[in-house]
């Protein structure tokens, strides 16, 4: 393979959808009991008279694809993002490539020993602690006995649960675990890492080591692949990505134009009001509900006009009382180039910071007129209490237009530049030349 680290050639992996068989005589006759009495049965096979339809042209014939005839070569010593909605196919390739699952057809070849960290906790026993886990874990991923004593106490210090490394893992919360997952993983050193979105769990000071070692990682001249749906993540990682839509491959190149057509095919379009049920997080002190995007005229709108403010709303919740609680946005051109980061309560009146009852709050920031200039942006809004993150969203897209047609007016469009502010200038007659 010379410098290839991982081969992927005509790659598909297909599901049928429903089963054959439950294992056991019984289960079947129950099922086809219940079909036969016109009940509806959660394992039968979807036709396409059913509403799964909608997913052609990923669904035939009563089979899935999760990916189709996907081909790629990454070189040894890479950092590569993948990105793509939600459904593309990204964890079903990261699956294959860990040999987690196999591909109904194609081949993938892997140089190198590789470590993945997929899912928060994989691999750990919820009655040994987290000495015994570390050990169990270490294993799992392919470290020997004396790899594991010898990292030992980085990876509890990486983790930062050395107060806790002798309890049980069944107590520790969702944050603690992936902590110790990624602590592990991280120290294999392996020749290819891989990275699926699980660093959305953990505190400030977690993520920021997080990148700071896969950062190092790739400096070692080691592969990492890192899937994101934080593309500025990507964007800072990874100088080249690939695009998966609807299982199949639609871009591989450099970061900027994959996201740039990721962008382009509407992958990241959202509406400019967006409301989040999601259940609250174990542990955590509150959870976002609401954002919305508002025109001069307090309209929820998904363009703005250059020459007017607008508004960004933040709806949240509070479940117990909390202190040194903040909302903050972050504005994002492309993706990759943050152009304007705001926090609520510590900029205006820092008395505000202290404790706040349970309840429904809302906070709203005003942007002034030609701050931005035309193009398309994409808001992420968080709350964070102290150092640790409570919640994060990816929000609405928005889209800042100029009709004041500048290009009929003096010839020529505006340049490409994030600002578009107004200047005081001065002219002046000094005479003949």
């Amino acid at each position: 393979m010379g410098s290839i680290a991982i081969n992927v050639e005509h790659l598909s992996k297909e599901y049928r959808l429903g089963v054959i068989n439950h294992g056991t005589l019984a289960e079947d006759l129950r099922h086809r009991f219940k079909r036969w009495r016109g009940k509806p049965d959660g394992q039968q096979l979807l036709t396409a008279a059913e509403p799964a339809v909608a997913h052609e042209p990923r669904l035939r014939e009563g089979r899935f694809y999760a990916l189709e005839d996907v081909s790629l070569d990454i070189e040894q010593g890479a950092s590569v993002g993948v990105i793509g909605a939600n459904g593309a196919g990204k964890s079903t390739l990261l699956k294959i490539l860990s040999r987690i699952t196999v591909p109904t057809s194609g081949r993938v070849r892997v140089k190198g020993r590789l470590a993945t960290l997929l899912e928060v906790g994989t691999g750990f026993h919820p009655e040994l602690t987290g000495r015994e886990n570390i050990y169990l874990n270490g294993a799992i991923l392919g470290m020997t006995h004396q790899e594991v004593r010898r990292n030992f106490d980085e990876i509890v210090d990486f983790a930062d649960i050395d107060q806790f490394i002798d309890t049980p893992v069944k107590r520790y919360s969702s944050g603690m675990y992936v902590r110790l997952a990624f602590a592990v993983a991280a120290h294999l050193e392996p020749e290819i890492l891989i990275v699926d979105e699980v660093l959305a769990v953990g505190d400030l000071n977690f993520q920021k080591k997080c990148f700071g070692r896969m950062d190092k990682v790739g400096r070692e001249g080691r592969t990492v692949i890192f899937v994101s749906h934080n593309l500025p993540a990507v964007g800072r990682l990874c100088p080249k990505s690939l695009l998966l839509e609807d299982g199949r491959l639609v871009a591989h190149s450099n970061t900027v134009d994959v996201i740039a057509t990721y962008v382009k095919r509407g992958l990241t379009e959202a509406p400019a009001d967006l409301t989040f049920d999601q259940p609250l997080v174990e542990g955590k002190c509150g959870k976002i509900r609401r954002i919305s995007l508002e025109n001069s005229k307090g309209q929820v709108a998904g363009s703005v006009e250059l020459t007017e403010p607008f508004y960004v709303s933040v709806e949240y919740d509070i479940v117990e009382p909390v202190e040194k609680l903040t909302v903050s946005i972050e504005v994002h051109l492309d993706e990759l180039q943050m152009t304007i980061i705001s926090l609520s309560d510590t900029e205006l009146e820092p008395q505000r910071l202290e404790t706040r009852k349970p309840g429904r709050y809302k906070a709203r920031v005003r942007i002034p007129d030609r701050i931005l200039n035309t193009g398309v942006y994409h808001i992420r809004s968080g709350m964070v209490r102290g150092k640790e993150i409570v919640d994060v969203i990816e929000s609405p897209s928005f889209q800042i237009e100029d009709h004041l047609q500048i290009t009929d007016i003096v010839g020529f469009s505006r340049k490409s530049s994030i600002n578009a502010l107004q200047l005081p200038w001065t002219v002046e007659r000094l005479g003949t030349p």
